[in-house]
């Protein structure tokens, strides 16, 4: 199987787990069995993980180095720990922390403020843990990875609320989709993370799969990881 293909089945396993939950639920007479069911369950981008995880083994860290369900707590430094959704430590150095997020409809504007708030409140108390010394001497290579549902209302344009003072122009005649791409764009721009991955789907198995901006791909991610690789070895041969 081609890293293109296995990149397609992760994305499409993401709704086959949504799918897969709400039926539990239903059987099961849970009241949140709708959409809500799907978003309860958890584990929906576990498969986007079981990649990323695949291409640091593949980077050559040992697989004990990837924590994914336990041991995720980092320190902050405007709160006592974080939970992030893949860690790799290894020999006690910070390799790597990524934060997986998705959204799916209807309610596209009801949750854009606050991914966009926890993207930015995540970086900034990692960034200033890191340098008051929690991790060590290291820089910590940090990711985030975004799952949008290809929806008419994440694609269809919406206007600018009004502010007291004029909204930066680019986000003019957007859609959510655009201002999420923008939002990864400028997370990466910005060094606030390290590497950005942003994809969008529906659950119509017939639909393309989107990634609409190079720097936001998977091969990009992927490739980030391997320089990642590369940097940790050379520290590791000078002792860190």
């Amino acid at each position: 199987m081609t890293d293109d293909q296995k990149f397609e089945q992760a994305v499409r396993s993401y709704w086959s787990v949504r799918q897969a939950q709400a039926a539990k639920k239903l059987a099961e007479g849970k009241t949140d069995a709708g959409t809500r069911g799907e978003v309860t369950g958890g584990a929906h981008l576990d498969a986007m993980a079981q990649l990323i995880e695949d291409a640091f083994v593949a980077s050559g860290f040992n697989k004990e180095s990837i924590k994914r369900s336990a041991g995720v707590e980092l320190p902050g430094y405007y709160r006592p720990t974080k939970k992030w959704d893949l860690l790799v430590v290894e020999d006690d150095v910070l390799v790597a922390a990524i934060e997986f997020k998705s959204q799916v409809g209807p309610s596209f504007g009801n949750n854009f403020n606050n991914r966009v708030e926890e993207a930015l409140g995540n970086a900034t108390d990692i960034w200033r843990a890191w340098e008051a010394g929690s991790f060590g001497g290291v820089r910590p290579w940090v990711g985030y990875v975004f799952f949008l549902e290809e929806h008419a209302k994440s694609t269809t344009p919406v206007r600018v609320a009004k502010s007291l003072f004029p909204a930066d122009p680019v986000f003019e005649q957007t859609s959510y989709k655009d201002r999420y791409q923008i939002l990864c764009q400028r997370l990466l721009r910005e060094r606030l993370y390290d590497a950005a991955c942003f994809v969008t789907s529906s659950a119509d198995p017939t639909t393309p799969i989107h990634q609409p901006a190079d720097e936001l791909s998977f091969a990009a991610f992927r490739a980030a990881i391997v320089g990642r690789a590369s940097y940790i070895k050379a520290l590791a041969k000078q002792d860190y």
